[in-house]
């Protein structure tokens, strides 16, 4: 599985490297901002077939796009080739009935994805086009559709119906990131999160052995420690900053078309030799996250003074 995956990635992509602090006007745009087409004077919502439409021009105008950069093989082939696949694959919980539009191939899946705050792609462009990569990703890594699960509050009812049909599991609670991997290799896709949902993903998969099946497409891990004070990064979000010397990331590609669907994402994934590299007590560390005097939060719930309880 791990060789097809690697086969499958053709984007151009590059290492990760210490950067120059970026203006305001260069810094990832938030999602608020891919989301604004929630709120008043945005484009109204459109019906379900017109959005299928407009995801697979989005996705093919995407696919064009990466074939033209005629890159080398990238570092999500490299991510999912050093992911621990030790446990086999659990079947039992993906969602039934037929995929539309997808082939299964007997014996080919062993990770699942889930993805975190793509937008209302029903009335955003760079939602639609983070959507149509995450379907591309899915086809490329050969991951049945039916093993990936997607979860945004801002999510219409249209939008709901429009994954239900493409084959994805629309997700009904707000997990707050606090998935664990069970074992299982997942890519968790997080285009532009908020910070405080990359720490609650890595505070829940807090071991060698669940972060090792780990691999996370987001906010690049780098560019948040550049950004912001050390003091900030370690009192608000300190899984992160635990696990700035236990990862690797690389950056992906950015063209003028795409710089507002993919500006400052990066691919990371977590090698068993640099977590057992660690120091011993930062596995000791498990408080579970409370954000009570932090304003970035985007999807996680506020922590007021009773932490609602999780079903």
């Amino acid at each position: 599985m791990a060789a097809a995956a690697a086969a499958a990635a053709r984007e151009s992509w590059q290492a990760a490297s210490p950067r120059s602090r970026r203006s305001a006007a260069r810094r990832p745009k938030r999602r608020g901002a891919a989301a604004a087409a929630g709120t008043p004077g945005a484009k109204p919502e459109v019906e379900g077939g017109a959005v299928l439409r407009r995801i697979q021009e989005a996705n093919s105008c995407l696919q064009k796009h990466l074939e033209q950069l005629r890159a080398p093989e990238g570092p999500l082939s490299e991510a999912l080739g050093h992911l621990h696949l030790d446990a086999p694959p659990v079947e039992a919980d993906a969602a039934p009935g037929p995929v539309p539009e997808e082939t299964l191939v007997p014996g080919t899946c062993c990770f699942k994805c889930v993805c975190y705050g793509v937008g209302n792609f029903a009335s955003c462009a760079i939602a639609r086009s983070q959507l149509a990569f995450l379907l591309l990703l899915l086809e490329r890594c050969q991951v049945p559709r039916s093993h990936c699960w997607v979860y945004d509050p801002l999510f219409s009812q249209l939008e709901i119906a429009v994954l239900s049909a493409l084959g994805v599991v629309v997700l009904r609670e707000n997990e707050e990131g606090k998935r664990s991997v069970c074992g299982e290799p997942t890519v968790f896709y997080m285009p532009h999160c908020g910070t405080a949902l990359y720490n609650n993903l890595l505070w829940r998969n807090w071991s060698v052995d669940a972060l090792s099946k780990v691999v996370i497409i987001g906010n690049s891990f780098r560019g948040l420690e550049e950004r912001l004070l050390t003091r900030i990064l370690h009192k608000h979000y300190p899984y992160v900053a635990k696990i700035l010397t236990g990862l690797e990331e690389v950056v992906f590609p950015q063209t003028p078309r795409y710089m507002d669907v993919f500006n400052d994402t990066s691919v990371h994934w977590f090698p068993v030799q640099k977590l057992t590299q660690l120091p011993t007590d930062t596995w000791a560390f498990r408080e579970e996250p409370g954000y009570q005097d932090c304003e970035d939060l985007e999807i996680i719930r506020k922590t007021t003074e009773e932490p609602p309880a999780l079903t």
